[in-house]
């Protein structure tokens, strides 16, 4: 009989006892342990198991969970055993003091009430811990510090916090205390989007070197998040860090589900048959060298309601996401036309990612995406002159493909006249047309913007965000390109037919800036139209078997705001 699923459930110790879907990830414990790194980072995509192995950690490892071998029964961890046939890791069961910290809900919009959830969440470390008053193991000022930690203590209480909580319950136990952070970087994507990033770092960078660089109490730590943050933003004085990224060999089975795991659970819940589609939305992480990674979320949703759907991508919000491709620079845009159109990118990554500097950082827009999830990669590239390694990403899978087109459609499904344009468009109306592409533009443009210049000066950025909308609209009738070879040039936009000839007419799109030495929009529509024809951007839809007379051909005018169409099915 299938075991029960627990949606959601994150704490070890409940579904190892109400016997929940569980796959055996104790291998991580061993493999950390014998590691013997003092302070270890380790990235990966939400939902990706983070939090649940950092509950099993705890449950391996603290004094409150002593005697509790129980919850390891039949795993590997506690079978395995040495050479002499000792098991090796039960006697390690249970014998440390722990502090398990989670930052996974600090999502405020302001720097005071972020700085206030942190310390309150170390306040509440500090009363669970209300024994250590007992007695005389702590001195009169110690016990004066204890009592001084709460939601409104000054940074400096707060950066010695757990670094001295270590060190009163080591002297309690007579062990030096580990320590678990779990998603240590909420609170800075956080501050990025809602633009306190520099007091935040700040505050965060002397409570991390405290605790994990300038503590001879801590035993060993485990730090857990999406991403790298650059080591000059938070860890400037941290040289004791072991970072394991989603590109690291160590630990690449021990978070997700390979292939395996996904098939035997798939068996398990008799939906063996649906083996390919799940693969189709699901896999494609990768983790150091080990390929086939399951999105784990999605597979347990998909093994409670046995059908799939879009069920990691909706689990939070995704502002940050959107915000650096709707405001990036024309390039992203663009790379962004390729890859929904399920191309690829070649492009060498940064991992230590740099929130302040993610629109100016050459490729650090491909970095986070690939460090939250939404691109795997498809290959590499070791360029032994230069020591540099390049990367080929893609869209993850079926599932992240959905939620950037939902992402792309959300951009104009409130404005009625992207709709309106649309149905002109498709009908060769030009006076519709124009009436509203210049209601798009005059409402959408600063969206799009990117920059300290005024957003009037860049419809560049605007257009491509307009073609991706093109993409997602039309992507059931046409197959949309931009920026392809075709002729003697490259075209800007050009829709084909899904059903080649015979479905109805191609149409090819070229945008222009006016000029200085063009008199109005007028000159610079005609300068759109001949560049067409001059460089015979229909050589690629003719050598299809498109009749000339079944392609339309447009030309897109800016000046700021303003926008001028022209041309048509009979109009060049």
């Amino acid at each position: 009989m299938a075991r029960g699923i627990g949606i959601g459930n994150q704490n070890f110790e409940v579904i190892r006892k109400k016997d929940y879907f569980y796959i055996d990830k104790t291998k991580f414990i061993q493999e950390w342990w014998e590691s013997g790194d003092c302070v270890t980072l380790i990235t990966r995509p939400r939902r990706f198991g983070k939090t649940l192995n950092m509950s099993m950690v705890e449950a391996f490892l603290s004094v409150n969970y002593a005697n509790r071998g129980d919850l390891f029964e039949g795993l590997g961890i506690w079978e395995e055993k040495s050479p002499d046939g000792e098991y090796k890791y039960r006697k390690l069961q249970g014998t440390y003091p722990v502090l398990f910290i989670s930052f996974a809900g600090i999502k405020e919009n302001t720097y005071t009430g972020a700085r206030e959830s942190i310390c309150r969440m170390i306040e509440e470390q500090y009363n669970k811990c209300e024994y250590l008053l007992k007695g005389e193991l702590l001195n009169a000022k110690e016990k004066a510090f204890f009592g001084s930690v709460s939601a409104d203590m000054p940074d400096s209480t707060a950066a010695a916090s757990l670094r001295s909580l270590s060190d009163f319950l080591g002297r309690y136990y007579g062990r030096k205390t580990v320590i678990l952070l779990d998603e240590y970087d909420t609170p800075m994507q956080e501050a990025y989007v809602s633009g306190y990033w520099e007091r935040m770092a700040a505050f965060t960078r002397s409570l991390f070197n405290y605790t994990f660089k300038t503590n001879p109490y801590l035993e060993r730590a485990i730090m857990t998040g999406i991403t790298r943050i650059g080591k000059e933003s938070v860890f400037s004085d941290l040289n004791n860090l072991e970072v394991v990224t989603t590109t690291s060999e160590k630990y690449a089975e021990c978070f997700g589900f390979t292939e395996s795991e996904v098939f035997a659970s798939l068996k398990e819940y008799g939906l063996s048959g649906q083996g390919q589609q799940v693969k189709d939305w699901y896999d494609g992480f990768s983790f150091g060298k080990k390929w086939d990674i399951y999105n784990p979320w999605s597979i347990i949703h998909f093994l409670d309601k046995g059908k799939v759907g879009a069920y990691w991508a909706n689990t939070s919000s995704n502002s940050l996401v959107e915000k650096l491709v709707r405001e990036s620079s024309p390039d992203i845009k663009q790379a962004f036309e390729d890859l929904l159109g399920g191309g690829s990118l070649h492009v060498e990554i940064d991992e230590q990612i740099v929130y302040n500097q993610l629109y100016r950082k050459k490729n650090a827009v491909w970095s986070f995406l690939l460090a939250c999830g939404y691109l795997r990669v498809a290959g590499t590239e070791f360029v032994e002159r230069s020591g540099r390694t390049y990367y080929d990403l893609a869209l993850t899978n079926r599932e992240v493909h959905i939620m950037f087109e939902n992402m792309v459609q959300d951009w104009f499904s409130g404005n009625d006249d992207y709709n309106g344009f649309i149905r002109a468009l498709l009908s060769d109306d030009l006076k519709a047309m124009n009436i509203y592409m210049n209601r798009i533009t005059l409402e959408m443009f600063s969206s799009f913007d990117t920059g300290k210049g005024p957003s009037e000066k860049r419809p560049e950025n605007f257009y491509h965000g307009f073609v991706l909308g093109l993409m997602v609209e039309l992507a059931d009738r046409y197959v949309i390109t931009s920026n392809r070879e075709s002729g003697f040039g490259r075209y800007d936009v050009m829709l084909e037919p899904g059903m080649l000839p015979a479905a109805g007419n191609a149409i090819i799109l070229e945008f222009k800036v006016q000029d200085e030495d063009e008199k109005g929009l007028d000159d610079t529509v005609k300068a759109a139209l001949r560049q067409i024809e001059e460089k015979d951007y229909q050589a690629n839809l003719v050598a299809k078997g498109f009749p000339e007379g079944r392609i339309r051909k447009y030309g897109f005018a800016f000046c700021g705001k303003k926008v001028l169409i022209g041309g048509g099915a009979m109009r060049i």
